[in-house]
């Protein structure tokens, strides 16, 4: 896939550039990560394949959240080969491609995003409506996952067709400017600010239910699977923080943007952080997901007796 998409730079027209000493190592090093994230990603949705056990309501939404973070990781290593392949031969231009992995850049973080949302609600409903069944159905949880990839793919087009999607020279990336300007509001609100604000408040409601419920009569079952969906929630929030901690830079270069100018490579730089946030999401979503482990354990178990088997 590199190659194919690499072959399309070599028409373009191109400008010598002198690249500082770092961009290599740190390009090396991103494509390592993104690659590892795509393979622990690819492992994760295997598991889930060929395991019936993980293919309940909840693991469903697990599964979204691991597609949108595999789909990210790919976007992210396209734009990283290219940046790669650009400084390796110390040149800068843009290709056909490169406001198209911009746009997929977007809609895969922020795919990845709501995918969180949509497991704290699915959470919420569990503990607060817990007979409203239809709520909790494999059906409507499908029906919503669908409309939150609808949604991502449809939220960006204006960012793509307003054409603030710019070639960032130093950067040798496409990306909208970090500037005070009604786009990068509308961005950052529906990519950022809309989901985790949900996830908060849903974890929020959670705690005050449970809390709730503890001071009145209520049966032992349902504190337990109030507590038990809690803790759940509180995975999610542990992977959103992961995701905006290892953000701050690109926050933080937002901010000054709406005041005076980020500092040069500020997108080298805030990239290198999401890019290594996300090995560290696909990790931590295999080790809160008990039934992927579950099931990693009895392929384990399964070759393990097949060796011994094979031995006596």
């Amino acid at each position: 896939m590199s190659v194919m998409l690499l072959d399309t730079l070599k028409d373009s027209n191109s400008t010598i550039i002198n690249n500082q000493s770092w961009f290599i190592p740190i390009d090396i090093l991103l494509i390592i990560c993104l690659t590892l994230a795509i393979i622990l990603a690819t492992i994760f949705l295997f598991i889930v394949f060929i395991d019936s056990s993980c293919q309940t309501v909840p693991m469903i939404l697990i599964t979204n959240s691991c597609f949108s973070g595999l789909s990210l990781a790919v976007a992210l290593l396209w734009s990283t080969i290219v940046t790669f392949h650009n400084d390796l031969n110390q040149i800068q231009y843009q290709d056909a491609t490169c406001i198209m992995r911009a746009y997929f850049i977007y809609v895969t973080f922020a795919a990845l995003c709501y995918s969180l949302l949509l497991q704290a609600i699915y959470r919420y409903i569990v503990v607060v409506y817990p007979i409203r069944l239809s709520w909790q159905s494999k059906q409507r949880q499908l029906f919503l996952i669908c409309l939150s990839w609808i949604f991502v793919f449809l939220y960006a087009v204006p960012v793509l067709l307003k054409g603030d999607i710019q070639y960032e020279v130093d950067d040798q990336i496409c990306q909208m400017p970090l500037h005070l300007a009604v786009i990068t509001v509308y961005n950052t609100l529906c990519v950022y600010f809309i989901p985790v604000s949900g996830i908060i408040l849903v974890y929020i409601k959670i705690v005050l239910y449970v809390k709730e419920m503890s001071k009145n009569v209520t049966t032992a079952n349902n504190l337990i699977r109030a507590q038990r969906e809690l803790k759940m929630v509180h995975r999610i929030g542990i992977l959103i923080s992961i995701l905006l901690g290892l953000g701050v830079p690109y926050a933080t270069f937002l901010f000054m943007g709406f005041f005076t100018s980020p500092p040069k490579y500020h997108f080298r730089i805030a990239y290198m952080f999401i890019d290594i946030s996300l090995v560290f999401v696909i990790i931590t979503l295999f080790k809160f997901t008990d039934p992927i482990k579950l099931a990693i354990r009895k392929i384990t178990h399964r070759r393990t007796n097949t060796i011994v088997a094979t031995m006596t």
